[in-house]
């Protein structure tokens, strides 16, 4: 049985065209995978915490050593940790914000990026603990940042997720972008068209 991780990062409530994005990708693979389960996290509307001094503090302190207090602030970090180790498909639906993603998208990644639970040091150097998954990152930008675009210089989103995700062991990355939303329907038609082809139709559960 597969499991997809569905995570959006709009702080729209509604009319949010990179939830509508997910919403595409969750039907068409659960169409294409009969008995998938899904698991959703909306941190847009229900943002993580920042990391603050005690939190960071109870990271790095070893598991068998930590007080009471810090596994109560690390409940929401194991939680979202525990997601993405469970997931087999990982969907993450990002605005464009400032030419890179929203702060409640980078919140949620610094909770992700665990030192001895989704990447540990090395004698050769980092290595991510996330390994053998699919990701999938569906963008709503509203203009265009595309290759060949004038504004792709600008795009600051991509090369932060593919780094930092494939920093945690997500190499398998594919990127869906909705190019300029701003102008019209084109550029979201056209992603929901990719995100349907998305979907292999011999993935049964």
């Amino acid at each position: 049985m597969k499991t997809i991780l569905a995570v959006t990062s709009s702080p729209k409530s509604e009319g949010s065209v990179s939830n509508t994005l997910v919403e595409h990708f969750v039907q068409a693979w659960k169409d294409a995978t009969p008995g998938a389960e899904v698991s959703h996290r909306n941190v847009g509307v229900n943002p993580l915490p920042h990391l603050d001094e005690a939190t960071i503090g109870a990271i790095y302190t070893p598991e068998d050593v930590r007080s009471d207090a810090q596994r109560g602030l690390l409940a929401e970090s194991d939680a979202v940790v525990e997601e993405l180790e469970a997931a087999d498909v990982i969907v993450i639906g990002a605005p464009m914000h400032n030419f890179s993603i929203s702060s409640a998208l980078k919140t949620w990644i610094d909770h992700a990026a665990r030192v001895g639970r989704t990447f540990h040091y090395t004698a050769e150097g980092p290595e991510g603990q996330l390994k053998g998954k699919k990701v999938f990152v569906l963008t709503a930008r509203g203009g265009n940042y595309g290759e060949g675009s004038p504004a792709h210089a600008m795009d600051h989103q991509t090369p932060y997720l593919k780094t930092v995700l494939g920093f945690l062991g997500l190499t398998d990355i594919s990127f869906i972008h909705a190019e300029g939303v701003a102008q019209g329907q084109d550029g979201i038609d056209a992603a929901v068209l990719e995100i349907a082809a998305s979907a292999p139709a011999d993935m049964a559960a």
